[in-house]
């Protein structure tokens, strides 16, 4: 009997091998590109989802790809002294002091030298363990033993609607991470479930664009929060809000950091915003990419120099503001040849592009006008443009003036 039934485990036990086994093959995957960059960057991470979306399941899988050993934590079930330390007494402790204790599983981390400590049930944790943690995640130590650099940090938690006993975030420990909104993808998990699952793997950064890449980094934070001051630091008024990612110096390095690896490593622009908006919100975060937008724009001296071989950016947006930049230039240095170059890169603007951007630099660069320059040929083109837009404007405004008269 005890054979038989040995007999039918070791059959059961074959089966769930076979239904373990799967492969991974090269996918575009947004999430996974943001998660392991912010993981090669070594910055906390933290991923929001409803339960059962694939979370644990994403970073034992991430782990596989990486070669580190996981090391799962729930911390929820956990003391404060788990993460703080316990108290040793030694032989002498007016001499020796009382060192605090590690947990066995940091020790192991400490050991291998590496590995990837997944903190999950992050939103079940009590205050008190919140605090506790707040060490651990800033600075890696763990009571009196810090973890070596090899050492990542990735942490899990559900919305506190979807949380058993869920907490907020403290705003202190969720300062400290950059926050993921871990979605399914019904594409992934179908073929996941088929036995195939986007491969994870660390972001292949390009050596020679190091030195620049810190560079347009820093440019971009420190021009924002320079014309922006109100943003270095801010503190949401709403207790849900505190839990998630917010502007402070801390998230702005973190926010530096990731602009950063995400230059060198040619990341899209898609993944630098979950990553950006993840780390100083969402409002604040854009704003920093809309500043890196215009930092790519070409200057206008260049244009005005060779308008005729000139490339203006596809996006409208972009466009409207090089078009602007190009014709403040001509305000502050106003010069017949100048002013005919930007003749130019307008009527190419217009023929390239949508001709509405045209119509408001195009005005007020007729508005720069001397009277001893000579109209250019090539503003007869803009001609109809120009008009067009002046009877809109007109047109609004009787409509405008209508409405307010209560007509």
């Amino acid at each position: 009997m005890t054979t038989s039934r040995s007999t039918r485990l070791d059959v059961a036990a074959d089966l769930l091998a076979l239904l373990q086994d799967t492969t991974t093959e090269p996918r575009a995957d947004l999430q996974l590109d943001a998660l392991t960059l912010a993981v090669a960057a070594d910055l906390p991470v933290l991923l929001w989802g409803e339960p059962g979306i694939g979370k644990t399941a994403a970073l034992q899988q991430l782990a596989v790809a990486l070669g580190l050993p996981l090391t799962t934590v729930i911390a929820s079930v956990h003391e404060p002294s788990d993460f703080s330390g316990l108290p040793v007494i030694g032989d002498d402790p007016a001499v020796q002091g009382v060192p605090m204790a590690p947990p066995d599983w940091a020790v192991s981390l400490a050991r291998a030298g590496h590995g990837l400590l997944f903190l999950d049930e992050l939103s079940t944790a009590p205050p008190a363990v919140q605090a506790a943690l707040l060490r651990l995640v800033l600075e890696r130590r763990v009571g009196a033993l810090r973890l070596p650099a090899g050492v990542r940090i990735v942490a899990a938690a559900n919305p506190r609607s979807s949380a058993a006993d869920g907490w907020e975030l403290s705003p202190p420990l969720a300062n400290r991470f950059v926050h993921l909104q871990w979605r399914h993808d019904h594409e992934v998990v179908v073929r996941g479930l088929g036995g195939t699952w986007p491969r994870a793997s660390l972001p292949r950064l390009d050596p020679g664009r190091l030195p620049e890449a810190v560079t347009f980094a820093r440019r971009a934070v420190t021009g924002l929060l320079a014309a922006r001051p109100t943003l270095v630091h801010r503190l949401p008024g709403n207790e849900s809000q505190r839990g998630g990612p917010w502007p402070s110096p801390r998230s702005w390095e973190m926010a530096l950091r990731l602009v950063a690896f995400a230059t060198a490593a040619g990341a899209s622009k898609d993944v630098l915003s979950m990553l950006v908006r993840g780390t100083v919100g969402d409002g604040p975060g854009l704003e920093l990419l809309a500043a890196m937008d215009r930092m790519d724009l070409p200057d206008p001296e260049s244009l005005l120099a060779d308008p005729a071989g000139a490339d203006l950016p596809e996006r409208g947006d972009l466009r409207q503001a090089v078009l602007d930049g190009v014709v403040e230039a001509v305000r502050r240095r106003p010069d017949k040849d100048r002013w005919d170059a930007a003749w130019t890169l307008l009527v190419r603007a217009m023929r390239t592009g949508a001709p509405d951007l045209v119509v408001v630099p195009a005005s007020t660069l007729a508005a720069l006008r001397r009277e001893d320059w000579d109209v250019p040929a090539s503003i007869e083109g803009l001609a109809g443009v120009v008009s067009l837009g002046r009877r809109a404007d007109e047109v609004a405004a009787r409509v405008a003036a209508g409405a307010g008269s209560g007509r």
